[in-house]
């Protein structure tokens, strides 16, 4: 025996059903659906691409200083191990934003925009600092003042909040 399958007005008519309910009592205007984050179609633009390599770097870059800060506290003979510890779990704690922008960037989850973005601003403050300790250290904070300000200008560029789904704000 065959059972007839829903006519495309009877899924309409449940469709509606759904959206009356969730309106409310006494609601006006029509429930909207709670948008997915799902990456856009397409190819992934370059800057969007770019952005997430340099804030992977960025990543890799205080992992590395966090397993060192790390390991010199417990081989090492610094002033206070504990202190030298908590520093270096602490930068390995740190170094997660940038990592999981870099994947939300490099996926173009729009949330991962804002997170990249005060990676950067977090780091202009870092980069002031080591370059005006001076010595080898203007080197990096070049280097890292580089960085975040190419982050940032990758990501507030146009092409980057369409690729991320990012668009002016409904009224």
């Amino acid at each position: 025996m065959k059972t007839a399958k829903p006519t495309t007005q009877a899924k309409g008519t449940a469709q509606a059903k759904g959206t009356a309910q969730a309106k409310g009592a006494g609601g006006t205007k029509a429930a909207k659906a709670a948008p997915v984050d799902e990456a856009p179609s397409g190819p992934r633009p370059t800057r969007i691409t770019a952005a997430a390599m340099l804030a992977a770097a960025e990543a890799v870059v205080l992992v590395g200083l966090g397993v060192y800060v790390l390991i010199m506290g417990l081989t090492g003979d610094p002033d206070s191990p504990q202190q030298a510890e908590m520093l270096g779990v602490t930068v390995l704690a740190l170094a997660a934003l940038p990592l999981a922008a870099a994947r939300g960037l490099w996926q173009r989850r729009r949330w991962s925009r804002g997170p990249a973005m005060i990676t950067q601003l977090m780091a202009l403050p870092v980069a002031w600092t080591l370059v005006q300790n001076g010595g080898g250290l203007i080197a990096v904070g070049v280097a890292t003042a580089v960085a975040a300000f190419a982050v940032l200008a990758l990501l507030i560029n146009p092409t980057a909040t369409e690729a991320l789904g990012i668009g002016p704000r409904d009224a």
